[in-house]
């Protein structure tokens, strides 16, 4: 008798609220994250960081995934989409947040605390990120030659994933194409995928540590394959991806979840089972939406439904919580068009929100990040009232 696969652990999640949504409220909402984030601002200090956030070192954090840098993209992006206001002079924190990476650079604390991939040119935890949303606020040709150099130095990074490596600092290029059109940003962007796709390896996958091929978005193929998708298509590299991904899915009763690596088990050797954006089906489904084969892709979203939200320990951010996973379902709506998909991933973001608000009484402030604070969430939300499956920072720089 063929034992059954377990595809996530049920005690990790909570019941989705019953709680209608509504586009007042989630407006509403939106507004009190932004003017939060407002009222914590320090002009020197920028944000209080949170103790995971900031990986127990005493400093103001400066990068996009949890410091200012991503803190004052989703704040400008929020705004540039008429769903908030600012009191805040944002270009004006840029600098400040420049000069407070240049002078304590993050990613050196990174390297302090063993982080074996840190390096300056990541987008997420390196120096990338705060220029490039710098440059965003205020374009500046220093910061431009900055970033420039920062792009092409990464093109050899041994990590081959979003968060430290290439893939990341091509999606930066590529922005910086957009926002300048200068030819210089094209020729970094092929030069970057020209390596990244010499790198790829004989089992359609690129190395993130000695002993790690990953699959998901954040540390893997499916996030690979993305940005040089962003560059130009190919069907015949999404073709390959769909299949390393269908073969590497563990399938149950029209339900489906991936590990972060190819393996015979989906738990862990600390015994969990993820199912969250950076590992497992929600980063799959949220990556690989365009090509992955159509009916893996629901089992994954139907999953996703089923599991409801993440519990307090996870939250209700976009990297690890409530708000990633809702994404997914957002990305099901864009690929089917089916409505289900969207009121769905809407009963996510009212319980992200809510969610938010809790937890921000609980700790007598906000969290004050991209991918695992408040104005993740509130840019998940933002994104189910313009029913816009838009990823932040990986679809949309």
């Amino acid at each position: 008798m063929r034992r059954r696969v377990v595809l996530y652990d049920a005690a990790q999640f909570e019941p989705l609220t019953d709680e209608a949504w509504d586009d007042g409220r989630a407006r509403d909402a939106i507004a009190a994250i932004v003017a939060d984030a407002d009222a914590a601002f320090d002009p020197e200090t920028l944000w209080p960081v949170y103790d995971w956030d900031g990986w127990e070192t005493p400093r103001p954090a400066t990068n996009l995934y949890v410091g200012a840098a991503g803190v004052l993209w989703a704040v400008d992006a929020l705004c540039r989409r008429g769903h908030a206001e600012t009191s805040l002079d944002l270009a004006a924190a840029a600098s400040r947040m420049v000069e407070l990476e240049r002078a304590d650079p993050d990613f050196e604390a990174d390297l302090a605390e063993g982080e074996l991939h840190a390096a300056p040119g990541a987008l997420l935890r390196g120096q990338t990120g705060p220029l490039l949303a710098a440059f965003r606020l205020k374009p500046d040709p220093g910061l431009a030659d900055d970033l420039h150099a920062l792009v092409r130095g990464n093109v050899t990074n041994p990590t081959d994933d979003i968060a430290w490596g290439a893939p990341g600092t091509l999606l930066a290029a590529l922005a910086m194409a957009d926002w300048t059109g200068e030819a210089r940003w094209h020729e970094a962007a092929r030069e970057t995928a020209e390596a990244l796709r010499a790198r790829r390896g004989d089992d359609g996958l690129w190395r993130q540590d000695d002993d790690y091929r990953g699959l998901g978005t954040l540390h893997g193929g499916a996030g690979n394959t993305l940005a040089l998708l962003r560059l130009e298509p190919d069907d015949a590299l999404a073709s390959d991806m769909a299949d390393v991904l269908a073969r590497t899915a563990f399938r149950e009763d029209g339900l489906a979840n991936w590990p972060g690596a190819p393996s015979t088990t989906l738990v862990r050797a600390d015994g969990t089972i993820r199912l969250q954006w950076c590992t497992g089906a929600p980063g799959i489904v949220a990556g690989a939406w365009e090509y992955l084969d159509e009916e893996l892709l629901l089992e994954g979203a139907e999953l996703i439904w089923r599991a409801g939200a993440h519990g307090d320990v996870k939250g209700h951010g976009l990297c690890h919580g409530t708000s990633g996973n809702g994404f997914a379902l957002l990305k099901a709506f864009a690929r089917t068009g089916d409505e289900r998909w969207l009121e769905r991933a809407r009963r996510f973001a009212v319980h992200a929100l809510r969610q938010g608000e809790r937890l921000r009484a609980a700790n007598g402030r906000g969290r004050y990040s991209l991918w695992t604070g408040h104005v993740g969430t509130a840019l998940f939300a933002a994104a189910c009232l313009d029913a816009d499956a838009r990823y932040p920072i990986v679809d949309d720089l």
